[in-house]
């Protein structure tokens, strides 16, 4: 019987009479735990069951067998069942030990009836037959009793299931073929002493095991095609050798094995067993990978290391046999680098452990320094050192230490104390670029046997080298790996030596290691900073604790940077000690980086806040107050990794708060608040209070952001945070998930919650917010909405609710916008999960099922395809009509949705008793998919109906144009179509985009079903697919990516057909198998077969056909479709060209590249396509030189395209440098076939006399120069590509040169470097001596390109001699040649070189260079050099150089030299030397950038008022502003310099810009400029320049303006407008005040505008206007944020010019009239939608917010009104234009919204932004109304034309409001901004 039958015999048995209550519970409990699918349900059950199985033993202890024998049998019956799980099977086994104690008897009869009927079902064991056996003899005592005693009949069983299962392809392939190889390894594991006489002696040995044993080498030589199973196999073979009674037999048969494997066929000797072993497929090189993994994994060491009989020597099976597979193994190109590498790791793991053994077989060293087996082992490790390969590191680290050890261990045991292998290992690191990976690997493994000193001493680059890794991701642990190592052994060296306080400790350490880390903190680069305080800070405070306080005083500062590493390093302390004293100046300090502009500083701060060592550390009173300043500000943040890392830490915040609270309601103090942190540590209440009070606060401040009219980055933080509170403070148990589970004492803390009136976290407010977000046009917003409705909120929803949502949802559906109808998708699933079935019988389903007998997924899935196909009849009759009205996809998205993602209706489908609905259902949708399918796709086939026979290709996008053109003419009736207009029509659009996203949505749907319905979890139920509906589904993908050509359409395809084919391919069933293989079959068939037209360019799919199939193979099988597929795809590319080929067809050989290209792309491959790399590429390589341009483009992208996928995407480090690539020798260790194509391809390109152009050079070159160069090795791999690249040097071509060029230096090692450079020198010819120009340019490049490199990492002094050569050939520099060209290389050359230079030739050459460039002006006579090709660039170089050396020199004389250059008519050289300025070049020279800057000033008019070449012009002033990005402190200078022409040059740039009409980019600078100027050189007579200015920034900031413009004012506000500001504030310049006031509006603006520079840029300007006037911004000056400066500039408002009349008008600029009565009209008018949609211009403004944040201001002007008469008319005059038209609106919205049902668009109404926004801004009126009734007019008087006093207006308005809160359109005061005015940011010197 099965366990199900078992419990209930067992619950009639104890049940009626009450024999043992306990064991009647423990039946109860395993049956709860069988039906639960829920692991920690299970877990639960399962664990109560235990416990109550030992109480009902001890109940069963005085009765017999009898009574105990019906609980005994039933755990036993389960524990067959639960054989699936080892934790859930060993405890069963508990329960069975414990039932059975005293009862063996029993308990060994029940065992034997129990798997005796196991083994008697059939001869053949079923896999989970095979998993009962394994788990039997694993983990059950009785169990191994029993199999011992029946070990004959099982090896039977064994062998026969093995057997057949190697003759089903399909079954070997799969879990059934691993599950008999398991077993096989199981039985030999458990039972050695019982099988050992069946193998190794002769009276004993079996027949059956001698079968098994066959078997199982048919399974390691290939006959089981999956991966992992032949791995299995490999190891039980080990363990029948382990039970071999002399090791010298195992070993024996161990080399036998490795025999058989190298000949393939032959016979097998095996102790007393014997195998015939005939070939069954050709040996593929896995089965020695097998054989040696299996025996390195678990061989005993005695086998392992016992000497070998028929060898002459003392040779052992480690050394001898083992280590040369190992060798092999590894230069092999097959798809296992991973196991390879595993191996030899294992290798060097057995070394170890049998070292004292083979030392005395040996008899002497093995690791000897001129041992052949070290060199192999050394080049072993170095060659894998820089794998790509995912998991590989780990070996690799783990090889180099057992490396050293093993020698450490042998020179210890031969008292060997000169060890040269670690000298030679750290040498080859320090000669190995920075860039290089592998270095840091070794390095980590050396210093415990070097040490520290000697290692630092040695490596003296090694800091600034580990601060480049940490600003490269990929480098970045293995730097920080090398610290930790360098930073313990230091600390145990010191302590080891001379023990001391830990101050004396971190004093040392600071001598090597606080610059470095200090310099990683403080960086700009944030990546650096990021990885420092996160990998090196750590370990730092941890390893040295007294390293804090030096630390500390680095960042003492006031800027970013030193808040940014200040916080850092408070964050690492907070969690190694768990406290923060948050008071003070740290406190304030702290406050500051809270309001910091810069994101990482913010993020920082608030992690540093939030984050705690324990859980239950309570939130102190600071900290709750610090987060309740800033997460109001912080809600609109651009960054979605900012918004993720904001909820993370809120969510430790919250976690502390919940655990803290519990810790107190259980009566225990948590550990928390200090004295003075706002809660005493011993009041409970009040912390509790403060707990609940922070979280409903958190609540309402996330729900009121929910609203429309806020901008996306509002919402999607709000919905996150209300996450973070529903996910922590909630009690919803998850069973699916592991972690973040409520606690057991969860409901306490919320029922304490509750009867507070806090904690109502599914009130209607918070519905009502979460079903508005349900109609956003974001996917974001929407899912996550919808998924905090249905993973929190209580089941069902009120139904109203749901027949609103319902009818919402059906219009949605039938939208033509896709973001509509995918929200239309969206609230159907949701209502499909949120609603009962009396909810569901109210709604209108179009199913005629009777609704009691259906579940709800079912009847929900028939209406939705009734709806579809009521479309699909639509759009047959006019597709146009329905395009617009009842487009398809939504139908589609709807029905993916509610099938595919809501699990009840994937428990519904298992439901045996619904199948046969289901299935109905089912193969209706696929038929209808189809349908519509043909349907679309015959639509755009021009001049062809659905019904006419379609050719398998892509019509083209002219066929489609016509075909559509067509079908409009039809919709609208015409006989014709009436223009001819290049640009998309509406209509044309409408077709389109229903057929795409319609297609894309089958493909989609169709794939999600496949892989939903043919999983494992359906294995048990009938198919609801039918075969011939899956061949169905598979002819609509197949005609999809045949006909398609938009790529969106066909990427959505192609994820539903990857998902199609794996759930195929994964399948047990045979007949499923085939599908896919026989589209690869008739796909590749096509391919070769002539065409019409283009099917595989990047719009067509007709190679993703083959890559979604072949992805979809089982990635542990051999991959036999990929390969088949590639080989006959490179065989077809192959093929030459026909004679006759047309270029307007598409060639088979085009296709098969392309085709071969996308594989190689396709990310689900991975590195399975590496063995085909080196064929591929020499494909690639002859394709270039093709005479089809089809083939060569293809040929390009395939080279590309494999480029990438063997060196890896391109990353970039730190200032540029390459951070990328492998060395030539790691690649060619890889890919060795590779070497001799490259190399042939190089040599065949510089042979002296062949064609200069050779198509496939410059990839070649290309790939070579994205390598690292690599280790300085004796026989390098890179020495035999010198000579070539050396000799391109003379290519007659410029590209080959340079590129030739830039590919030498990976191929050369630094070491090397130098004595290169000098042999490249010394062929510098002298003159009258060259022969060729190219080659000395092509030399002269090289050269430059090793220089690059080597000055940064070679001392001066090394470089001398290379400089003393050019220093001798400085004639090519002078007139005396000829060629500019070659002058200019040279001079580039030489540029790196100054510092190496004599002073004299330096100096003198400077002169020279100088006065050539004096003596060629435009004005003169040219000679004939100045019109020779190139002196352009020659004298651009020139210029360029002269401004590095003043840059460098500092000296007058330079300096002088390129300001009297810069004022010189020759334009190439003003270009050179102001781009040279804004490339930032000039700023290590203060003196240069301070005479460049007063010569741009001085000359400033002159070139304005010749304007003529506008880009000289811009790039003038942009140099100009480069110059003074920071002003300040030179404004005096400039104002002398100026001498009265500020005002000429500011009326010329205003001139321009009003009249002229510049490009944005001009009109840019131009307004820099202007500000500039008006900065310098204010003054009173400057006020009508400003005001032209004003409002030329008021132009450029509306929200129209460009980007461009719009960062023009806002940098202009900060150059200007903070001083026209200042000088109002003291009522010094009352004249301006008006002019203040508009550009504080237009910093209002910009604190607003969509673009984030532009916001930071306008938060400087309120940053710098919050300043005291007259005070000096220094370098601790921190900006803030957007936010914190908006409200500072209200608060400037308020306190300096609130008594100004314009004030309380240019504030309410900011409050536009909408019309209210014409927005609710039009809902309720639900005009059909049209496809476009007009884009609000700045979709980041939130006029709501922005008037709940102005209210309190505007209330406090109105309060200044009362005592200022200017105040008093402007409010006056407001009223009366404003008064009557509020109260007409509110009595409207009173009208309407006073029924009990609004009607039925109040949901659409609660989606729609505009009316949400008009709400609040008519709210915020009627506020500011009734006080200025107050102020003007009295409380209790009625102003004239109103009708009513200030009292009866609010009344009214409370009314209007509880009104709208009711529907969810009142929008709450968002918490924290609307407290009233006060001081936002951070304290004075902090703006």
């Amino acid at each position: 019987m099965g366990a199900e039958q078992e419990a209930q015999a067992c619950a009639a048995f104890y049940g009626p009479g009450g024999l043992c209550p306990a064991a009647l519970a423990c039946v109860q409990s395993l049956r709860r735990f069988a039906g639960s699918s829920a692991k920690r349900s299970r877990e639960r059950s399962l664990e109560e069951a235990l416990q109550l199985s030992r109480v009902a033993s001890e109940g069963l202890g005085a009765l017999g067998d009898a009574a105990a024998r019906p609980l005994l049998r039933c755990v036993l019956a389960f524990q067959a069942e639960a054989t699936g799980s080892s934790s859930s099977f060993q405890k069963l086994e508990q329960m069975v030990t414990t039932l059975a104690a005293g009862r063996e008897a029993l308990l060994s009869r029940e065992v034997a009836a129990l798997l005796d009927g196991l083994a008697g079902r059939a001869e053949v064991l079923s896999p989970e037959d095979l998993q009962s056996v394994c788990m039997f003899v694993e983990e059950s005592g009785p169990g191994r009793l029993h199999w011992r005693q029946n070990l004959a009949p099982l090896l039977q069983r064994l062998a026969a299931t093995l057997a057949w299962v190697l003759q089903s392809p399909l079954a070997s392939a799969g879990p059934w073929g691993y599950a008999a190889v398991k077993a096989c390894l199981q039985l030999f594991q458990a039972l050695p002493k019982d099988v050992a006489p069946l193998v190794w002696s002769e009276a004993e040995r079996s027949e059956t095991l001698q079968s098994v044993l066959g078997l199982l080498l048919q399974v390691v030589m290939g006959k089981a095609p999956n991966k992992d199973t032949r791995l299995l196999a490999g190891t039980a073979l080990t363990m029948l050798l382990n039970a071999a009674p002399r090791p010298e037999s195992g070993a024996g048969a161990a080399r036998a094995l490795f025999q058989l494997a190298e000949q393939g066929v032959g016979e097998l000797r095996f102790g007393e067993l014997t195998v015939e072993a005939t070939s069954v497929l050709e040996p593929d090189g896995l089965e020695r990978l097998v054989l040696t993994r299996g025996l390195l994994t678990c061989c005993k060491t005695a086998i392992l290391s016992c000497q070998l009989e028929s060898f002459a020597h003392q040779a052992c099976l480690l050394l001898d046999v083992l280590f040369p597979a190992v060798c092999a193994l590894s230069k092999e190109q097959k798809d296992c680098h991973y196991y390879c590498f595993q191996v030899f790791s294992l290798w060097l793991q057995r070394l170890q452990e049998s070292l004292p053994e083979i030392w005395s077989l040996k008899g002497s060293r093995i690791l000897a320094e001129d041992s052949d087996l070290l060199g192999q082992l050394t080049q072993l490790v170095w060659n894998n050192a820089e794998t790509p390969v995912e998991g590989v590191s780990e070996f690799v680290h783990s090889s180099f230490r057992l490396l050293l050890e093993i020698y450490c261990l042998e020179c210890r045991h031969f008292e060997d104390q000169d060890r040269p292998l670690y000298r030679q290992m750290l040498q080859r690191v320090i000669s190995m670029p920075w860039q290089v990976k592998a270095r840091y690997v070794p390095l980590c493994a050396l210093v415990p046997y070097l040490g520290s000193k000697q290692v630092l001493d040695a490596y003296r680059d090694l800091p600034q080298h580990l601060l480049s890794c940490l600003a490269t991701n990929h480098l970045c642990p293995a730097a920080a790996e090398a610290y930790k190592a360098l930073a313990q052994q230091q600390r145990a060296e010191w302590l080891a030596g001379r023990p001391g306080p830990e101050e004396a400790l971190a004093q040392r350490w600071a001598l090597h290691w606080l610059p470095l880390l200090s310099q990683a903190l403080r960086s700009p680069v944030p990546i650096l900073q990021s990885n420092a305080a996160n990998h090196l800070l750590p370990w730092t405070l941890r390893l040295f604790p007294a390293s804090y306080a030096p630390l500390a005083a680095q960042f003492g500062g006031r800027d970013a940077a030193a808040l940014r590493a200040w916080v850092a390093l408070l964050k690492a302390q907070k969690s190694l000690t768990g406290t923060l004293a948050a008071e003070g100046e740290t406190r304030e300090r702290l406050r500051r980086c809270l309001h910091a502009g810069e994101e990482a500083v913010r993020l920082a701060a608030l992690g540093l806040l939030c984050c705690s060592p324990s859980s239950s550390r309570a939130l102190s009173g600071a900290e709750a107050q610090l987060l309740r300043e800033f997460l109001p500000l912080n809600l609109n943040g651009d960054s979605s990794a900012f918004r993720q890392l904001l909820q993370a830490a809120v969510k430790k915040a919250l976690a502390r708060l919940r655990d803290s609270s519990l810790a107190r309601l259980r009566g225990r103090a948590p550990r928390g608040a200090e004295p003075g942190d706002g809660a005493e540590p011993g009041d409970g209440a009040g912390q509790l209070a403060q707990a609940v009070g922070f979280v409903e606060w958190l609540l309402q401040l996330s729900v009121s952001s929910l609203t429309p009219g806020s901008n996306y980055q509002r919402k999607k933080t709000a919905l996150l945070l209300l996450a973070a509170i529903l996910e922590t403070c909630t009690d919803t148990w998850s069973p699916e998930r592991k972690k973040g589970q409520p606690p057991q004492t969860m409901a306490a803390l919320l029922s304490y919650a509750r009867h507070r009136g806090c904690w109502d976290f599914f009130s209607q407010p918070n519905l009502l917010a979460l079903l508005s977000c349900l109609q956003d046009s974001t996917n974001e917003i929407r899912d996550l909405a919808s998924e905090l409705l249905v993973r929190y909120f209580p089941a069902p929803l009120p139904e109203p609710v749901v027949l609103a949502l319902f009818q919402l949802a059906q219009e949605a559906l039938s939208s033509p916008r896709v973001q509509e109808a995918e929200a239309g998708a969206v609230l159907m699933k949701t209502i499909l999960q949120k609603s009962d079935s009396s909810t569901m019988s109210s709604l209108s389903l179009e199913d005629g099922a009777a609704p009691t007998l259906q579940p709800p997924g079912l009847r929900f899935a028939q209406h939705l395809l009734g709806v579809l196909q009521a479309q699909y009849a639509a759009a047959r009759q006019d597709l146009l009509q329905a395009a617009a009205t009842k487009p398809m996809h939504g139908a589609i998205a709807a029905l993916r949705r509610c099938l595919l993602q809501v699990p009840e209706v994937a428990a519904s489908m298992r439901a045996a008793e619904r199948a046969q609905s289901w299935q109905e259902l089912l193969t209706s949708l696929v038929a209808t998919a189809r349908d519509i399918t043909s349907f679309l796709l015959g639509a755009l086939q021009s001049g062809q109906g659905p019904g006419a026979d379609q050719p398998a290709a892509a019509p083209s996008f002219a066929d489609m144009g016509n075909a559509i053109g067509s079908l409009i003419m039809l919709g609208k009736g015409q006989g014709q179509q009436e223009d001819d207009s290049v640009l998309l029509s509406e209509e044309h659009s409408l077709i389109l985009t229903c057929c795409w996203v319609s297609v894309k949505e089958i493909g989609l749907l169709l794939g999600g079903l496949a892989e939903l319905l043919l999983s494992p979890a359906h294995a048990a139920s009938a198919p609801l697919l039918p075969l011939a509906s899956l061949q169905t589904a598979a002819k609509v993908f197949q005609e999809i990516l045949l006909r398609c050509r938009h790529w969106g359409a066909v990427e959505g395809c192609s994820a539903g057909f990857t998902k199609f084919c794996a759930a195929l391919l994964g399948h047990a069933d045979a007949e499923l198998q085939a599908i896919p293989r026989a589209m690869l079959d008739q796909g590749l068939e096509a391919l070769s077969g002539p065409r019409s037209s283009s099917i595989t360019r990047r719009a067509a799919g007709l190679p993703m056909l083959f890559l979604c199939i072949v992805s979809g193979e089982p990635p542990a099988q051999a991959r036999p479709l990929l390969a088949r597929c590639v080989r006959t795809l490179l065989a077809l590319a192959a093929t030459a060209l026909p004679r006759d080929w047309d270029q307007t067809l598409d060639l088979p050989q085009v296709c098969a590249l392309h085709v071969l290209q996308t594989l190689v792309r396709g990310a689900g491959l991975g590195s399975a396509l590496l063995p085909h790399a080196a064929p591929t590429m020499a494909l690639a390589l002859r394709g270039l030189g093709s005479p089809s341009w089809a083939m060569r483009n293809a040929a390009t992208q395939l080279f590309s395209a494999l480029t990438a996928r063997l060196l890896g995407q391109k990353r970039s480090g730190a200032e540029g440098r390459p951070g990328d690539g492998v060395s030539l020798q790691a690649f060619l260790g890889q890919h060795p076939q590779l070497g001799a194509l490259l190399l042939g391809e190089l040599g065949a390109a510089a042979q002296p006399g062949g064609p200069p152009l050779r198509p496939t050079l410059q990839p070649v070159l290309a790939l070579l120069a994205r390598l690292q160069p690599g280790a300085d090795d004796a026989g390098s791999a890179s020495a035999p590509f010198l000579g070539p690249l050396l000799r391109l040097a003379g290519s007659p071509l410029y590209a080959v040169r340079a590129m030739a060029a830039a590919a030498l230096v990976p191929l050369v090692p630094p070491p090397r470097c130098r004595r290169l450079l000098l042999q490249l020198a010394r062929g510098l010819p002298g003159p009258g001596h060259v022969r060729s120009h190219n080659a000395l340019h092509g030399r002269l490049l090289q050269m430059r390109a090793l220089l690059a490199p080597a000055a940064d990492g070679l001392a001066a002094e090394a470089l001398r001699p290379v400089a003393r050569r050019l220093e001798a050939r400085a004639w090519l520099l002078t007139p005396a040649q000829r060629c500019p060209l070659v002058r200019a290389a040279f001079l580039q050359a030489l540029a790196l070189l100054t510092a190496s230079c004599s002073p004299g030739f330096a100096a003198r050459l400077r002169d020279e260079l100088a006065a050539e460039l004096r003596g060629h002006e435009p004005g003169r006579e040219p000679s004939s050099a100045a019109l020779q090709v190139g002196s352009a660039v020659l004298h651009q170089t020139i210029a360029r150089f002269l401004c590095d050396e003043a840059a460098r020199l500092a000296d007058e004389e330079g300096i002088g030299t390129v300001c009297s250059l810069l004022q010189e008519p020759n334009t190439d050289v003003q270009f050179a030397i102001l781009s040279w300025v804004i490339k930032g070049e000039g700023g290590k020279c203060e003196a240069l950038e301070k005479a460049l800057r007063l010569t741009l000033l001085e000359n400033l008019q002159s070139v304005l008022q010749d304007r003529r070449n506008k880009e000289f012009l811009k790039l003038y002033l942009e140099a100009l502003m480069h110059l003074y990005r920071n002003p300040m402190p030179w404004s005096q200078d400039a104002s002398c310099k100026l001498q009265g022409s500020s005002s000429a040059c500011v009326e010329i740039l205003l001139l321009m810009m009003e009249t002229e009409h510049p490009g944005p980019d001009l009109l840019f600078q131009a307004l820099c400029a202007t500000s500039l100027l008006l900065a310098l050189g204010s003054g009173d007579e400057a006020q009508p320049l400003a005001e032209r200015w004003c409002a030329m920034l008021e132009k450029c900031s509306k929200c129209v303006s460009s980007e461009v413009l719009r960062l023009a004012a806002a940098r202009s506000l900060q150059l200007a407008g903070v001083d026209v500001v200042q000088r109002c504030r003291g009522a010094a310049c009352p004249s301006l005040v008006p002019v203040a006031l508009r550009l504080i509006n237009v910093g209002i603006h910009l604190l607003q505008d969509e673009e984030q520079e532009v916001r930071h840029e306008a938060s400087n300007f309120a940053s710098l206007v919050r300043q005291v006037p007259g005070e000096q911004v220094q370098d601790g000056w921190v900006f803030v944020q957007a936010n914190t400066g908006l409200l500072g500039l209200l608060q400037l408002l308020l306190e300096n010019f609130g008594d100004h009349p314009e004030t309380f008008g240019s504030l309410l600029q900011h409050l536009p009239l909408l019309d209210l009565r014409g927005i609710l009209e039009e809902l309720e008018a639900n005009k059909a939608s049209s496809l476009y949609k007009e884009d609000e211009p700045n979709v980041f403004a939130e006029p709501a917010v922005l008037s709940q944040l102005l209210l309190p201001f505007l209330l406090q002007l109105l309060e200044k009104a009362s005592i200022s008469s200017p105040l008093r008319e402007s409010a006056l005059r407001w009223l009366e234009a404003t008064g009557p038209s509020i109260l007409r609106d509110l009595q409207y919205c009173k009208r309407r919204w006073s029924q009990e049902a609004a009607g039925p668009w109040w949901m659409k109404a609660l989606g729609c932004a505009k009316l949400h926004t008009a709400v609040a801004m008519l709210l915020v009126r009627a506020r500011l109304l009734a006080r200025a009734l107050e102020v003007v007019h009295g409380s209790d008087a009625a102003a004239p034309g109103l009708g009513c006093d200030a009292r009866e207006l609010r009344q009214e308005l409370v009314l209007v409001q509880g009104l709208l809160a009711r529907h969810g359109l009142a929008l709450a005061p968002a918490l924290g901004w609307g407290d009233g005015p006060r001081e936002p940011g951070p304290p004075s010197g902090a703006a």
